[in-house]
Formats: C-alpha cells, sequence, structure tokens
C-alpha cells in the first residue's frame, strides 16, 4: 500500500487524495449553490412590484378632480411629492414644530424634516401629511405639509 511515508512524504496516500478531490468539488458546487440562491432571491425581491396605492389610472380622481389636481401639483423644494413617494396622514401627537423647524414621527422614530421638504402653500384638507421614501439608507422625507394641530 501506498502513502505519504512510502513516498517520501511528497503525496498524501491515493484515498486521502481521493477523498480531498470529492470534498473540494463538493464545497465548490455548494458554493455556487448558494451564490444562485443568493442571486435568485435578491432578483425577486428587487423585481417585486412596490405595494404602494397609487391613482395610477385616474379613476379616483373623479370623485374630487380638483383635490386630484391640487395633490399632484403639491411641491416642495425637493420636487414634485406625488411623483416619488405616497403621501401619509399624520396623527397630531406624530408631528411638533421647535425653533422654528418641524419634527415627524414615522414608524415610531422622530425625524426632523428638512426646510426645503415643507410645503408653504395653503393646506385644502387641513390634515398634516408627510411623503417620506424609505430605502436602504434609512427614511427621508420627499415633502411635508404642517396640519392645523386642532
Amino acid at each position: 500500500m501506498s502513502n505519504w511515508i512510502d513516498s517520501g512524504g511528497d503525496a498524501p496516500c491515493q484515498l486521502c487524495d481521493a477523498y480531498f478531490r470529492e470534498s473540494s468539488a463538493a464545497s465548490t458546487t455548494r458554493s455556487k449553490l448558494l451564490v444562485r440562491l443568493i442571486c435568485a432571491s435578491l432578483l425577486s425581491v428587487l423585481s417585486a412590484p412596490s405595494m404602494h396605492a397609487r391613482d395610477l389610472d385616474g379613476r379616483y380622481a373623479a370623485q374630487n378632480p380638483e383635490l386630484h389636481q391640487w395633490f399632484e401639483s403639491l411641491r416642495s423644494g425637493k420636487g414634485p411629492c406625488c411623483s416619488d413617494a405616497d403621501g401619509n396622514a399624520v396623527s397630531d401627537v406624530d408631528w411638533e414644530t421647535a425653533g422654528g423647524h418641524y419634527r415627524v414621527r414615522l414608524d415610531g422614530v422622530w425625524l426632523d424634516v428638512p426646510d426645503e421638504a415643507v410645503i408653504t402653500e395653503p393646506n385644502r384638507i387641513g390634515r398634516t401629511m408627510v411623503w417620506p421614501i424609505r430605502g436602504y439608507l434609512g427614511t427621508s422625507i420627499r415633502c411635508f405639509m404642517p396640519g392645523s394641530m386642532s
């Protein structure tokens, strides 16, 4: 029987060599499979449609066309509000002003509203609205329209 001792220490025995060859091949196969699963998972998550409610075809605009047009025209210093984010009504306890700046609580976290995100035109619905954009780096505020706090 040939082993590494008989061969002068240059090569492992044939049985060990076969084991390492199989182990390495199985490990490579598992690694490739894992990479494929991760890529497939990422692809399915990234290609899934967003679950935000939008009036893309305008069927709800007929209920109050003036209000619909007003919402679509809202802009802050960061750009159009309804183009990239969905607006959410905010309860009075979830926003405040201090030192001339606004803060809003979203998902249990208080966020400072950038001055350029504040909508300065009169609020036609009376409720506080915020248009957050949630991303990998956290939540930013696209637009904020203060309410009457009544």
